[in-house]
């Protein structure tokens, strides 16, 4: 695969500095969202390249009235494809009629074989829910289209656990309990995906079909320009079924979950039992109060049953065929919202060349932004993408395009996509979120300031490899054992999520920076672990923290424990992992004991990593020394709102901070 940022290895040009080339600067989500006249379109990109773009992303949304994937679409597509390589500029595809990506528009789910499924389980005696609602999002729409995958008799004990259950195909059944029972369901249709359905996003020929219709029909017509003027093509938001739980245990009704025709098979050759024969264990607390095995390994295997079909599928295809894969996952933020529509987003990235993220409202989700560019600088990739600007609104001034962009690209993104440019304003397409970045905007000729600025940026931050001291287990395997009804697991999570939040915080803004590391990710990890610099990809960390997890997988203790011996340095924050695989095991308290132990709070974390620190920023008043005035900070400490990065080369660092 061609490299996109191909000056970064070359000696520091100033003048490219002043006058930086197209693979630089922004490429807006470019909405098509009306009848497509290519002498329109052919003006429109003269104004984008005014206002200091590098390209655009050729995005249908709301409103597109010439036929997705037709003859008179490619035609528009060449017709544009053309004009950006004539300016000089670059055209990035788009991979799907609107969002999430992998039905085409309906195309793919006219075949009933490749529509999403999901596990319904429900109490006997309950009405089925009918949700008309009309969402562009992959939560379950209900339909007559299931068959029964099994019942059980369910006891619960008085304060709602899981005293015993017992599966009624293979077990004669006792006279207490309730009846409940599993059904894989077939989704129905959705006026968001044309009438039709989402794709199952769990079934790797699924997504094969997918790619047939979309990437290859783009391929056939435009290879010769894949990794030249075509550098990527950008998937929106792929996702499973979303998770349900009961908000209390003793709640009748039905619990969506994912799952498909063959789930269980696969899951049977990894695990070595059956997950139908554990299903009230997704559903109930034990009783005994430890964790289930069977719950965390569903949530494990459904994480592996998604990457594997879309992200791994689609990114190697991608690079078979000398284009990069760029976009982001849905729900990227809280531990909560990736739980529910991905599993996890890390693993899912790992193929991706241009791992990204959505940065909607102008929110300030570091947690998102940190585990984009910790898969990114662990995979060894260019850069980091973000869409960016999403639903901010006619009145998101320039001073505020400036901060969005400035703390994103202090946490690694190099690949701006402005989120939106319409085409046009005609009928429903104004009803898009606002605003449109582009000539509708009074200010469009003056944007250049903005992106002269990132490009410039961009420039110097995509230069060397970066350093990094410090790596973190990502906790969220332990809060996925804890997916139950609210009232039992609600407090549990919170407290998982809180910690998560903080972690970052602390690092973040003590200015030191760290990865994250997935232990999926890890756990594929093929070099060998025997120096006392922690490997993970292409990063080397001299410090590994295990912060306040429950359980970790098998592979990640043993690469800790090789860590260790080997003479690294291993701490544990909070409370000490019980269980290996969702089993307790003592093994990891016996390692912790020859590690270094905190207390979960930023000044154990800060003090202990001490010696690790690059950076230091400390506070000044900006009007020096004034009696009359009534100083409201202490000076000589730490800033407490700056973070940054740093860039090494043979020759320098390079260092940005915001």
């Amino acid at each position: 695969m061609k490299m996109l940022y191909k000056e970064k290895k070359q000696k520091f040009d100033e003048r490219q500095f002043m006058v930086p080339t197209s693979e630089y600067r922004g490429a807006p989500f470019w909405a098509w969202n009306c009848k497509l006249k290519k002498e329109l379109l052919l003006k429109e990109i003269e104004e984008i390249k005014d206002m200091g773009m590098g390209g655009v992303h050729i995005h249908c949304r709301v409103g597109l009235d010439t036929p997705y994937l037709g003859e008179e679409f490619f035609e528009n597509v060449e017709a544009c494809k053309e004009k950006l390589k004539k300016e000089k500029m670059l055209c990035w595809l788009y991979d799907e009629d609107r969002w999430p990506s992998g039905s085409a528009g309906g195309i793919v789910t006219k075949n009933v074989q490749y529509r999403s499924r999901f596990l319904v389980f429900e109490p006997e005696g309950v009405d089925k829910e009918e949700k008309e609602e009309f969402m562009s999002a992959a939560k379950a729409v209900r339909s007559k289209n299931r068959f029964l995958l099994g019942s059980y008799r369910i006891i619960l004990n008085e304060e709602g656990r899981l005293k015993s259950y017992q599966s009624l195909k293979t077990e004669k059944p006792n006279e207490a309990g309730e009846i409940w029972s599993a059904w894989l369901e077939v989704s129905g249709d959705t006026p968001w995906f044309n009438n039709q359905a989402y794709v199952n996003t769990l079934d790797k020929n699924a997504i094969n079909q997918f790619i047939e219709i979309t990437h290859q029909e783009y391929y056939k017509r435009f290879a010769d320009e894949f990794g030249k003027t075509i550098p990527a093509i950008f998937t929106d938001e792929p996702q499973t079924c979303h998770k349900e739980v009961l908000s209390e245990p003793f709640e009748k009704k039905a619990v969506i979950l994912p799952f498909t025709d063959d789930f269980d098979d696969t899951f049977q050759k990894r695990y070595g039992f059956s997950i139908l024969e554990c299903i009230p264990e997704l559903i109930w607390e034990r009783e005994n109060g430890e964790i289930s095995q069977a719950r965390y390994f569903y949530h494990r295997h459904l994480c592996e049953r998604f990457s594997e079909a879309f992200g791994d599928n689609v990114g190697k295809w991608c690079e078979d065929h000398n284009i990069a894969l760029t976009g982001h996952m849905m729900n990227e933020w809280t531990l909560y919202s990736q739980t529910m529509a991905v599993g996890e987003v890390m693993r899912p990235m790992k193929y991706f060349t241009l791992p990204g993220m959505d940065m909607l409202c102008d929110r300030r989700e570091l947690s998102t932004a940190k585990q984009v560019q910790s898969i990114a600088r662990q995979m060894g990739r260019e850069g980091v993408m973000s869409e960016i600007y999403g639903v901010t609104g006619w009145n998101f001034d320039f001073r505020n395009h400036k901060l969005a962009g400035d703390w994103q690209a202090a946490l690694g993104v190099t690949v701006r996509v402005p989120h939106l440019s319409w085409v046009s304003m005609e009928g429903e397409a104004k009803r898009d979120y606002p605003a449109s970045i582009g000539y509708q905007s009074p200010w469009y000729q003056e944007y250049s300031y903005i992106e002269d600025h990132f490009a410039r940026l961009n420039t110097a931050m995509t230069r060397g490899k970066p350093k990094v001291a410090v790596g973190i287990i990502h906790p969220i395997e332990s809060y996925w054992s804890y997916w139950g009804n609210q009232k039992q697991t609600a407090t549990i999570r919170q407290k998982l999520e809180a910690e998560f939040e903080n972690i970052i915080r602390w690092m973040l803004y003590g200015l030191i920076d760290f990865d994250f590391i997935s232990e999926a990710v890890l756990g594929e990890e093929t070099q060998p672990q025997g120096l006392d610099q922690f490997i993970m990809g292409e990063m080397r960390y001299q410090v590994i923290v295990v912060p306040d997890c429950f359980t970790l997988r098998e592979s990640t203790y043993k690469r800790l424990k090789a860590f260790q011996e080997a003479g690294g340095n291993l701490v544990f924050m909070g409370a000490i992992p019980e269980y290996i695989d969702g089993v307790k095991d003592s093994r990891v308290s016996e390692m912790a004991e020859k590690c270094s132990q905190i207390d979960y709070s930023c000044e154990s974390l800060l003090n202990y990593l001490e010696v690790y620190r690059s950076v230091d920023i400390f506070i000044r008043q900006a009007e020096g020394i004034d009696a009359t005035r009534i100083v409201q900070k202490e000076e000589g400490i730490r800033t407490d709102n700056m973070f940054y990065q740093i860039r090494e080369e043979e020759e320098c660092r390079w260092l940005y901070a915001m």
